[in-house]
């Protein structure tokens, strides 16, 4: 394990039950998170690398968001 989240785990440790148990909770979804992120990210550099890619006009994308 890295040793900055060895530290942070002995720092909440520390900390009464339900606060452990609230950041343990916050830790979980962020790791979730970051988890679908990563599939999805992975899911579009296949995409890519398969050529279904297509061209991308930041001007269109900025229209659109701000209808």
């Amino acid at each position: 394990m890295v040793k900055t989240l060895e530290e942070a785990i002995a720092e909440v440790a520390s900390l009464p039950d339900a606060d452990q148990e609230q950041i343990g909770r916050r830790l979980l979804s962020h790791i979730e998170k970051l988890r679908r992120l990563r599939e999805e990210l992975d899911k579009g550099a296949r995409s890519l690398d398969a050529g279904k890619g297509r061209k991308f006009s930041i001007e269109e994308f900025i229209q659109q968001k701000t209808r």
